[in-house]
């Protein structure tokens, strides 16, 4: 397992550590971390398993103005990589993770119990529940069907089987690993799984009976702390520019999305311990596809006549009992109108977007 540190440039801590890719043993990682609220640090939450995600959060860890602006205030980065979004959610709720990169449902949760403020996007894409031999979904009634728990896959999972009138009930639900899911599949431990990016790419180039059998829409957010954002306003401002700086820099040539490929890969190959099935051509292809080629990215478009983003997700989900009985929408609509995307992009020269330090 590695957590990922940092000083003027990037610092790697390895440690051994065994895991169960199960979602009840997710403290025997996460524990380790030592997350502390009292840490003068901002300890930001990140999932290397998954794409455009880590590739976004691999490049601002190495963001030498963040660093450097960070350590002049007290408040030096470090990036915790985590399996998926739900394990990050009790660190945030209790303060000791100040920011996270997350998929849409672990979003609403911590949104809809007032916890984070969603500052932007991270991803806008399909997620899909990839099956053996191209059954339809109302074939995998009965099948074992990998996913990962309280997720934005979870979600089109759900979606899904609604749509062939099943419930999780009528399947064999197998927690795992994104990163390990298509390997099972390939070994028959499994007949489906349901996952983001790039987990179907993957299966789809290992095999040609692996077939894509729905898709559902899902984003992921970048969020912050509402504690931390009223305590530490100048070190969030200096964290969300940098958030801004990753995607511009991105969006400036092919060159940089492959570097970042690269370093996404070693992140993941580092935290899982095993190399990566991915090539750094599909890395760069799914990032431009599922954020640099949305043109409102890194900004959330709310449409005055239609619902509001995560509108019909928070109803379907709360419909379904997988959020808690008092979630409140107003809680994730406040999350959404906070302004401090807003104010970076206003001044872009004081918050220095278009100047850029990373590592050669």
């Amino acid at each position: 397992m590695a957590i990922f540190g940092s000083g003027w440039r990037f610092v790697a801590i390895v440690m051994v550590v065994l895991f169960s890719p199960c979602s009840q043993a997710t403290g025997s990682y996460v524990d380790r971390y030592g997350l502390n609220r009292n840490s003068p640090a901002i300890d930001v939450g990140i999932q290397p398993l998954g794409v455009p995600s880590g590739v976004l959060s691999s490049v601002m860890r190495r963001d030498g103005i963040l660093l450097e602006k960070l350590k002049g205030m007290g408040n030096p980065l470090l990036t915790y990589p985590f399996q998926r979004g739900a394990d990050m959610l009790p660190a945030l709720a209790d303060g000791r993770l100040d920011a996270a990169l997350l998929g849409d449902m672990p979003t609403l949760l911590a949104a809809a119990a007032g916890n984070v403020l969603i500052v932007g996007l991270v991803k806008q894409s399909p997620t899909a529940i990839v099956a053996r031999g191209g059954a339809q979904v109302g074939a995998l009634a009965g099948k074992r069907i990998a996913y990962v728990e309280a997720s934005s896959a979870h979600q089109t999972l759900l979606q899904g089987l609604s749509s062939a009138g099943l419930s999780e009930k009528d399947v064999r639900l197998v927690p795992m690993r994104v990163d390990e899911m298509p390997a099972a599949l390939a070994r028959g431990e499994i007949e489906a799984f349901a996952a983001w990016e790039p987990a179907p790419s993957i299966a789809l180039a290992n095999s040609e009976v692996n077939r894509i059998v729905f898709r559902g829409s899902s984003s992921d957010y970048f969020v912050v702390s509402r504690e931390v954002a009223k305590r530490l306003p100048q070190a969030v401002n200096a964290l969300v520019a940098a958030y801004v700086r990753a995607i511009e820099w991105l969006r400036l040539s092919q060159r940089n999305q492959e570097k970042a490929a690269q370093w996404v890969k070693d992140d993941a190959e580092t935290f899982s311990g095993k190399k990566s099935d991915i090539s750094l051509a599909q890395i760069a292809a799914i990032t431009r596809r599922e954020l640099l080629n949305i043109p409102s990215a890194p900004r959330i478009i709310v449409n005055p006549r239609a619902q509001p983003p995560l509108k019909n997700e928070f109803d379907f989900l709360k419909g379904l009992g997988k959020l808690p009985a008092d979630a409140s929408w107003a809680n994730v609509e406040s999350a959404m109108g906070n302004d401090n995307l807003v104010s970076i992009l206003a001044d872009t020269r004081l918050f220095e977007t278009g100047r850029f330090d990373y590592p050669e």
